[in-house]
């Protein structure tokens, strides 16, 4: 059914063959298609074709692309590669001025006509087969807490002789002894963002017009609102989904949040810690496990409603939580948000409520599909397709292996004694370190072909040279600061 958007008309599309989409296309008036996908390190990539180029031959077939220009696909001399769209993923693009079909589409080697094993979007899909093949469940539901920065401004470089950035914001507390311009006065003070209303909340519209184009285009939204740091954090909460739609749908949050902000003038980054000294911005995962349609985590018997195979999924979590980092906060910049003090939930641990362990049992309802658990680690630079996949698979890991959590921590984990502190597992403290971690531990999540050698190869090498290699060899502004008279 049609919407309207900003007096623009647009709609989702539910067709069961392409021969529907099309002709569904074709009534909406819509000249071009865009074929999106996800490359390695979890960014969208696009083309278009004419509408005229759809048939139930060409989006059967799939259309082809160059894979060696997208990061972490092919090699030059293996280049060619096919996108073959997701035909339940259509919607009407509201961000182009000529009416345009959005796909999502997946990656085909064009020899063998096989899924590509390194297309993210493939994993997610075969963790969710995996999932149903050990008979333990058949789907897993899905609910991320995305986290991010609505700024007014973003400037950055580096080169051989300088490096900054400068990141702005209207509502940045840094402003409030600004001069020269209109000073209204009204800003979140660092670590106080949470729920002021405006004049403090000065993004509250851009939020609504984000949650209002994504529920337009068939993406539920329960909650958004602003967050605890100052310079316009924002934090929108998706309805539950399955694994692969959820990937799928956190990809369209981002793409919606950047270019509604774009209308405003403003940018968004999710970036996990672009403000120093206030809270860095987290992708809490909630997760449960489902068979016959009864939420197999629940038990009002057991410790915070919860079933002896979600303590078992938690044990999962918790085992591999350090390899999982490597997945669920896959930059350098979200080691800056993984420390204490700051809500991160760096500590290996579980607990009911308590926001300061890397896994919390949410306590709002006592329903039985109410039921889940939390995974905190994680944040929105992760590729959402790899991060759930690979949260699934530890949790699997902990159910088959009957790996125990231990005893739930509720209390303060920051008010522990250092000799407590000790005895906990925590997350790695770098990008590198998590690395090394998975290269340590990866064998759960090769089962069922769900994850590759090849894959986790790439992503270690991919992640060292480009990320903590090309970080770590540049001078940092503060290291002046500290060693310039040395």
């Amino acid at each position: 059914m049609a919407v309207v958007v900003n007096g623009r008309a647009t709609a989702t599309i539910k067709a069961t063959t392409a021969q529907e989409l099309v002709e569904q296309a074709r009534s909406q008036g819509v000249v071009m298609a865009d074929l999106k996908f996800v490359d390695v390190p979890g960014l969208w990539q696009h083309f278009h074709v004419p509408i005229d180029e759809l048939s139930s031959k060409s989006l059967a077939e799939g259309f082809g692309f160059d894979g060696s220009s997208i990061r972490g696909f092919q090699a030059i001399h293996e280049s060619d590669m096919l996108l073959v769209p997701d035909l339940s993923t259509a919607f009407i693009d509201p961000f182009y001025q000529h009416p345009t079909l959005s796909l999502i589409c997946e990656v085909r080697d064009p020899v063998s006509g096989q899924a590509y094993d390194r297309d993210p979007r493939h994993i997610a899909r075969r963790a969710e087969a995996y999932l149903k093949a050990t008979g333990i469940a058949d789907v897993s539901y899905w609910g991320p807490e995305a986290e991010f920065f609505i700024l007014d401004s973003a400037r950055f470089d580096q080169n051989q002789h300088s490096g900054y950035y400068f990141i702005d914001s209207a509502e940045g507390f840094w402003n409030s002894g600004r001069d020269g311009t209109p000073n209204p006065g009204y800003r979140p003070r660092y670590k106080e963002g949470y729920f002021p209303v405006p004049p403090t909340d000065t993004v509250a519209d851009v939020r609504a017009e984000i949650a209002l184009t994504l529920e337009h285009v068939g993406v539920g939204v329960e909650v958004h609102h602003h967050e605890v740091a100052t310079a316009g954090q924002a934090e929108v909460d998706l309805r539950f989904d399955s694994l692969t739609r959820m990937g799928d749908r956190v990809m369209l949050l981002k793409y919606v949040a950047k270019n509604v902000a774009r209308k405003y003038g403003k940018t968004v980054t999710f970036m996990p810690k672009p403000i120093y000294g206030d809270n860095g911005s987290g992708m809490h995962t909630h997760q449960s496990l489902w068979k016959e349609g009864n939420n197999l985590f629940c038990d009002p018997s057991g410790y915070a409603g919860l079933s002896e195979l979600a303590r078992y999924y938690i044990g999962g979590l918790l085992h591999h939580g350090r390899a999982l980092a490597a997945f669920c906060s896959p930059t350098t910049n979200s080691y800056k948000r993984l420390v204490p003090g700051f809500e991160a939930p760096v500590n290996l641990v579980y607990s009911k409520r308590n926001r300061s362990a890397a896994v919390r049992i949410p306590m709002y309802s006592q329903e039985p599909k109410a039921k889940r658990i939390e995974y905190r680690p994680p944040d929105p630079s992760a590729n959402p397709y790899l991060a759930f996949a690979a949260m699934l698979m530890a949790g699997l890991d902990g159910i088959e292996n009957r790996i125990d959590p231990g005893e739930p921590l509720d209390k303060d984990i920051y008010s522990l004694t250092p000799a407590e502190l000790l005895a906990l597992r925590s997350l790695p403290a770098s990008l590198d370190e998590a690395l090394e971690a998975l290269r340590d531990d990866h064998q759960f999540l090769l089962k069922g072909g769900v994850f590759t050698r090849d894959f986790i190869d790439l992503w270690i090498d991919y992640k060292k040279q480009r990320e903590v290699l090309a970080v770590g060899t540049r001078p940092h502004p503060w290291e002046f600061v500290l060693y310039f008279d040395v």
